[in-house]
């Protein structure tokens, strides 16, 4: 992912939670085809948020940067959304 962009998140392997490096994310649910519309998470002063379509539970953890995620397999990979790179 660029840097700058708003971090992109899923939940292929139905983790109960995900810690994330950011407080304001997209969650994609799943990846293609079988991801949800792509949410506009914001924590605001919160510590977690609850995908409403999906209801993955995303936990911040400042100790990760903003495009990181443990699982770290929950991160969304530009290929992933866009289709592989040429």
């Amino acid at each position: 992912m660029a840097e700058g962009s708003t971090p992109l998140f899923h939940n292929d392997i139905g983790a109960r939670r995900v810690r994330i490096g950011a407080k304001e994310f997209m969650c994609m649910g799943a990846s293609p085809p079988f991801d949800h519309p792509h949410e506009f998470l914001d924590m605001g002063g919160d510590t977690e948020a609850i995908c409403p379509y999906c209801s993955t539970v995303y936990v911040y953890d400042p100790a990760l940067g903003a495009h990181e995620a443990d699982p770290a397999s929950c991160v969304a990979k530009p290929e992933a959304v866009h289709g592989k790179a040429a």
